[in-house]
């Protein structure tokens, strides 16, 4: 390495070995992981040097929320997962989560607060328990967070590398993968050759081919028979999805889609998963769980209206949305269940005296900030089953509406509707729902956009709720 930034991160790396090479002190604790930290004085886009440093295949998830102070992190490789599937897949995944962190050798040279907490564990699940079952989804599992090797984090100006191993015999360190993975690093932070976004391509062949996966009436009927339902089965709420296919005319970029839509939705959770040949990513508005030491944020959004690019026309939108006694029944379902949910595990929980109104791109919604002080540490992927799936995604009752949902929809949800984010060492981090998003493989893109029905919807108006949502995506392919 032979650059002003080598000579950090070959200490990185030596320090790495080091606590590698340490004698475990208790028997107990089998090749704990090991974990080095240290700030950067380089300004950084994670997302794009840690796509840089992907092998082929290699597990990647970068999660950003640019107007949150430029935050980002981003992970490739692993050295260790975790993943369970199943009804009692978070209490399993938070078992696995303590044993993998139990031990662990940290060498944190930081001198702030804000420094990440390793080790750290990014990933996801999927909607259902039990995952999807069709072959587009083979990549993802029901539930799965990695120890990524390399990790990239920015936020607040400062930037920060957490590199990661197991120790015993790592075999990352002893055939040269890290450390080459550090010299393509430090050429790229020092030597001139920071990579910029890519910019998407749109075909010269022609436009894609884009149809519903099943007819938009098809989603009118399923509106219907839900509202039947609800007068019969107890139900006050279930979300439905439609899911919509691109065939684009050459393979699709991952990261130039995931890098044009930050630039869209920089108030967003902009998400990019990659794992062995698919990709999902997307920009989500909804936060599901937030945990900070014994301090809980989450937040219930549902109701949704259409934006204008006239100020006043906006504004109104804005002020009908508020009004609306559909969209009112609808945003208070979620914000009752969630103060619901947390209430076992809380002191107490605080919910704002009134929605207000958060604006994206291409839409607005109802918004109601939670917040919660613990009884207990609980872990993120505990705090997950509690909140999951909230009837912003589901419906309510839960089960009842679970019960139903897949024979309405007609679909895989896969990934979507599920969560995406990071765990820390402490059990905290964050979690965002995977909403406005699509999976891409090859030159395939599935995309997914659902919206809550109660007893007053109307099918033609949801169909148009879920088509205004499906813009936030479609506009990238062209």
């Amino acid at each position: 390495m032979g650059s002003a930034v080598a000579p950090q991160l070959t200490e990185a790396l030596a320090a790495l070995r080091g606590l590698c090479a340490t004698p475990a002190r208790r028997a107990r604790v089998v090749n704990p992981l090991a974990c080095v930290v240290r700030e950067l004085n380089a300004a950084i886009d994670p997302t794009l040097l840690a796509w840089r440093l992907r092998g082929a295949g290699e597990p990647f998830l970068a999660l950003e929320v640019p107007d949150r102070r430029g935050f980002a992190i981003a992970g490739v490789g692993s050295v260790g997962r975790i993943a369970a599937s199943g009804g009692e897949r978070f209490e399993r995944a938070a078992a696995a989560w303590r044993a993998a962190v139990r031990g662990a050798r940290i060498d944190a040279d930081v001198t702030t607060a804000d420094a990440p907490l390793a080790p750290l564990a990014l990933g996801g699940f999927a909607f259902a328990a039990d995952g999807a079952s069709s072959p587009e989804w083979d990549d993802f599992a029901s539930l799965e967070f990695a120890f990524p090797e390399l990790l990239l984090v920015r936020e607040g100006g400062r930037a920060w590398l957490v590199v990661q191993a197991r120790t015993g015999r790592p075999r990352a360190l002893h055939d040269g993968t890290l450390e080459r993975r550090l010299c393509a690093l430090a050429e790229l932070l020092d030597g001139g050759r920071m990579p910029s976004a890519p910019l998407l391509d749109p075909s010269p062949l022609g436009a894609p081919r884009i149809t519903s996966v099943l007819a938009p009436e098809h989603f009118e009927e399923s509106v219907r028979r839900a509202t039947a339902m609800m007068r019969g089965r107890g139900l006050e709420k279930v979300v439905l999805a439609r899911q919509v296919r691109v065939d684009a005319r050459q393979p699709l970029d991952p990261l130039a889609l995931h890098c044009a839509l930050r630039e869209l939705f920089p108030s967003c959770y902009c998400f990019l998963v990659a794992r062995g040949q698919s990709a999902f990513f997307g920009a989500s508005p909804e936060l599901l769980v937030r945990r900070e030491g014994l301090r809980l944020q989450t937040v219930a959004l549902a109701g949704t209206a259409r934006r204008s690019a006239d100020p006043a026309v906006d504004r109104h939108l804005g002020e009908r949305l508020v009004r609306d006694p559909k969209q009112r029944v609808e945003h208070e379902i979620v914000a009752r269940r969630i103060a619901q949910a947390l209430a076992p595990v809380a002191l107490w929980v605080t919910l704002a005296e009134q929605p207000q109104i958060v604006r994206v791109h291409n839409v607005q919604h109802l918004a109601t900030p939670i917040r919660a002080q613990l009884r207990e540490p609980l872990t993120l992927l505990e705090l997950a089953g509690h909140l999951h799936p909230t009837p912003a995604v589901g419906g309510e009752p839960r089960d009842r509406a679970a019960a139903v949902i897949p024979a309405l929809e007609g679909l895989d949800r896969g990934w979507y509707a599920g969560a995406i984010g990071m765990v820390d060492r402490e059990g905290g981090g964050e979690l965002a729902v995977a909403l406005r998003c699509a999976l891409v493989r090859g030159a395939t893109a599935r995309l997914f956009a659902g919206c809550g029905i109660v007893p007053a919807s109307d099918p033609a108006d949801e169909l148009a709720e879920t088509e205004a949502k499906l813009g936030a995506l479609l506009p990238l392919f062209g």
